[in-house]
């Protein structure tokens, strides 16, 4: 016999809502992507206006990094001086015309020469994720097939003959590899279609999140009803899923909207572009200050002569709706502003060798050192480190760039990759040019400072440089 009855659980969830999907999609955004976005919404949200000039409020917040004065290379830990941010109270965040145009006018002084492309992008991560030598390559043949869009463009069965002879794996085997490079950023890269695609985004959420299995179906299975703009046919095809109501149905599609259908263009670029420093890093008196550029706060705010006539009733549903989105807005904005500005600073904190003295100052970081000291999750960490710059007196740099993998030294401490092959350039730089350096002779010479590196690495970093080997280089070639 059954015997019904109630029972009390106790337990913990994330639930992931559009406004955090939202802050997410804007923490990921480089800057002039979010100037754009910005744009956009000042002309379909009425509920949004920009200020004026006399209205604004200037807004200067910054994490001054302090030093002894006596020696650069202390080990001391930093002090950091929080002033305070106060661009979630005030009535807008952002800038003028006049601001604008003297950004206009920085941002033209820095290109982004490296133009780091998809392929170097997860390889990178991929040096990073300690597979094995087999995993690797086959993970490499993997990026190597990827569009510009980042999407795959052999089968399993194609990439599978491309091994061989090397190695006799079969499809089940090369899955799941595909599966672990899915996995890197952009999330959705390595997909087979763009069903796939979005799917892999939506997983990244919390299983209970509101729309989510609806989301999950739509892009699965309905994404040609999506794309009409009557979403009548949509609706008939969903009808018979539990919960699937009207305001659920709008849920799942902005969480799907939500979604980028082109991972891989968020990395890869088919030329040179201008880029806006998003953080300036200058050295004073007391130490490294960092502050965030005028051009990442734009400055928008809620219009309250339309706010205050829904205060004095109305059905106006539409208005009461761009409200919300225009609040959410202005919350995600604030988030990308402060997390960016964390990270930042923890990133200042570890490279203060490198602003001071260049690139052989490098210490070795990952995500996760990042991810610890601001008690936040590495994928957040990946998010807005991809696509964000840094100006300092060395250069402007993608906050990515200061991340790398380390070599043990001989008196237990690790040496980045980064100042290892700045190390290889400059005794490369300063050979005699009738007998240049070998690779084996690079490694000894670092060995003897105390890196020990074998002679491969030595040349995988070379080459990485662009230099030519000591034979080639003895004949005449380009250094």
């Amino acid at each position: 016999m059954l015997k019904q009855s109630l029972q009390l659980k106790l337990g913990q969830s994330l639930t992931m809502t559009p406004q955090l999907q939202q802050a997410i999609r804007l923490l990921q955004m480089p800057t002039l992507e979010l100037q754009a976005h910005i744009n956009e919404m000042l002309e379909t949200n009425v509920m949004l206006e920009q200020e004026e000039p006399e209205d604004e409020v200037e807004l200067t917040t910054n994490f001054t990094v302090s030093e002894p004065t006596e020696s650069i290379e202390t080990t001391e830990p930093v002090e950091v001086e929080v002033v305070d941010q106060p661009w979630a109270d005030q009535a807008g965040t952002g800038s003028d015309g006049a601001r604008a145009e003297d950004d206009e006018d920085r941002t033209r002084e820095f290109a982004d020469e490296r133009e780091q492309s998809l392929r170097d992008h997860l390889l990178g991560q991929l040096e990073l994720a300690g597979l094995s030598d087999t995993d690797l390559t086959v993970a490499t043949t993997i990026v190597d097939t990827l569009n510009d869009d980042g999407y795959l463009t052999e089968t399993l069965a194609e990439i599978a003959a491309t091994l061989r002879p090397d190695l006799e794996w079969d499809e089940e085997e090369i899955e799941r590899v595909l599966m672990l490079v899915q996995t890197l950023d952009p999330i959705g890269v390595a997909a087979r279609n763009l069903a796939e695609c979005l799917s892999l985004q939506l997983a990244q959420l919390a299983p209970d999140t509101p729309g989510l299995a609806l989301a999950r179906r739509i892009a699965e299975h309905h994404l040609d009803q999506l794309a009409l703009r009557d979403h009548g046919p949509l609706r008939r095809a969903l009808e018979s899923m539990q919960g699937a109501d009207e305001e659920m149905l709008e849920v799942a599609i902005a969480l799907v909207r939500s979604c980028h259908p082109r991972p891989g263009a968020i990395v890869s670029s088919t030329r040179a572009e201008y880029v806006v420093p998003d953080v300036f890093v200058r050295r004073t008196s007391r130490g490294w200050t960092v502050e965030l550029a005028p051009g990442t706060l734009p400055r928008i705010r809620v219009n309250q002569s339309y706010a205050g006539m829904l205060g004095r009733g109305g059905a106006h549903t539409m208005l009461r709706t761009q409200l919300q989105e225009a609040r959410w807005l202005l919350k995600s904005l604030e988030i990308r502003n402060d997390t960016l500005l964390k990270v930042a600073r923890a990133i200042v904190e570890r490279q203060t060798e490198f602003l001071a003295q260049g690139e052989e100052h490098m210490r070795p970081m990952i995500l996760k050192d990042i991810a610890s000291a601001i008690e936040m999750h590495e994928s957040t960490i990946s998010r807005v480190t991809s696509g964000k710059y840094m100006h300092t007196s060395r250069g402007v740099f993608e906050l990515r760039y200061f991340f790398s993998s380390q070599v043990e030294g001989d008196d237990g401490q690790g040496t980045s990759s980064t100042a290892i092959r700045a190390k290889i350039r400059k005794l490369i730089r300063d050979e005699d040019p009738a007998q240049p350096l070998s690779d084996n002779r690079l490694a000894e010479l670092l060995s003897n400072e105390g890196i020990p590196v074998a002679r491969r690495t030595v040349a995988k970093y070379r080459e990485s440089l662009g230099i030519a080997s000591s034979a080639d280089r003895k004949r005449g070639g380009a250094r």
